[in-house]
């Protein structure tokens, strides 16, 4: 199965919309993305169909 974001996209949770998040990694269908305004804040998980692409309006 291929993933669907790639390594360094800029994306959001369906949760969160606000918070934009980086992909950081893709392992065993899990995303582990960084906050992007708190770099130094640990990696926090998802999976895909938690997660929208990030569209600018």
């Amino acid at each position: 199965m291929e993933n669907r974001y790639r390594e360094g996209e800029v994306v959001h949770s369906k949760a969160n919309p606000e918070q934009k998040l980086i992909v950081r990694r893709y392992v065993d269908r899990i995303y582990y993305c960084k906050i992007q305004d708190d770099l130094d804040h640990k990696d926090v998980v998802y999976f895909e169909r938690e997660l929208e692409t990030d569209t600018i309006a």
